[in-house]
């Protein structure tokens, strides 16, 4: 089976192969003799109902500084795709939401992975409140009078943007933190949305375990420790991975969020797990899969593809 595989990314220029999912996943088609795509989200054009981008026939290689070789860019009906894989990193902003808008006229025709409206619909650090019983204390909200209670009863909290991305403005305020005003002041002032607010986990200095599930299943786990002296385990922001198998606990927030991930279409999601509390459900470009590998763990890119091609048989 030979697919028309296009994906819809930040520029292929700018990746960063060694830890880029896209990258492992795109790696992974052109290795099953699929013709594949690239373009950015700019490029995407809705006229007359249907939905158009320029793309461009790429060319991947594993050798950093040489990964991609682009053709000439030509405009396509994308409804004569097979496969859309939607990839392009966040933030979720309203750009992101129109791509989702326009993305959903033609799927499930042209399979965009992951369901673009079941990805504008599940914001990953709201839909994961869906499951708060497997989460740490945990508040929405920008009113300050909501977080004085949350923080008088919790404490030591972590504040940070509902839609931020990358460990990018995530703050620990302690108890007796004379910070916490000025802090609220430059949130109020920042970001219009709610923020998130959780009670601190002490044990997040042993890792923020990533989990990646293929069609609701568990696919493999990379533990991503903070560097030293910081909070963000993140690996944009020197988080180290190290191997990891899963606790009963982790196996247990796995089956009872696999069922609602399958029935909503997301294909592969990375979900954010410490000290046994789930705290993210990330479904629009989780990362994870070449750590996972690297590490002596399954390649999850071939599990990605043997679900997509199964589908496309149908």
């Amino acid at each position: 089976m030979s697919l028309k595989v296009a994906v819809q990314m930040d520029h292929i220029s700018s990746i960063n192969i060694v830890g880029d999912s896209a990258f492992a996943l795109m790696l992974e088609a052109q290795a099953r003799g699929h013709a594949l795509y690239h373009y950015t989200p700019d490029r995407l054009a809705l006229r007359d109902g249907k939905v158009f981008a320029a793309l461009e026939p790429v060319t991947v290689r594993d050798e950093k500084g040489n990964h991609f070789t682009l053709g000439t860019p030509e405009r396509w009906d994308l409804s004569q795709i097979d496969v859309i894989l939607m990839r392009q990193d966040p933030p979720f902003d309203m750009a992101y939401v129109a791509a989702t808008h326009l993305l959903e006229k033609i799927h499930p025709q042209t399979l965009v992975v992951n369901n673009p409206a079941e990805v504008r619909n599940a914001p990953e650090k709201l839909f994961v409140t869906e499951f708060a019983d497997l989460m740490p204390p945990t508040l929405i909200t920008r009113d300050r009078a909501e977080i004085d209670a949350f923080r008088a009863e919790h404490g030591d909290i972590v504040m940070k943007p509902l839609f931020g991305h990358g460990g990018a403005a995530v703050f620990r305020i302690t108890e007796d933190d004379l910070n916490y005003g000025s802090l609220y002041d430059f949130f109020a002032v920042t970001f219009r949305e709610p923020w998130v607010i959780q009670r601190f986990l002490p044990n997040v200095k042993h890792g923020d375990k990533r989990i990646l599930l293929v069609d609701g299943e568990f696919a493999g786990a990379v533990n991503r420790v903070p560097a030293p002296g910081d909070l963000r385990s993140n690996m944009v922001r020197g988080g180290s991975p190290a191997e990891s198998d899963l606790s009963d606990r982790e196996r247990e927030i796995c089956a009872r969020i696999g069922p609602a991930l399958k029935a909503k279409g997301l294909l592969l999601v990375g979900i954010d797990v410490i000290d046994g509390n789930l705290t993210e459900i990330n479904v629009t470009a989780p990362t994870g899969i070449r750590a996972v590998k690297r590490l002596g763990g399954p390649d999850i890119a071939v599990r990605v593809w043997d679900v997509i091609e199964a589908r496309r048989r149908r």
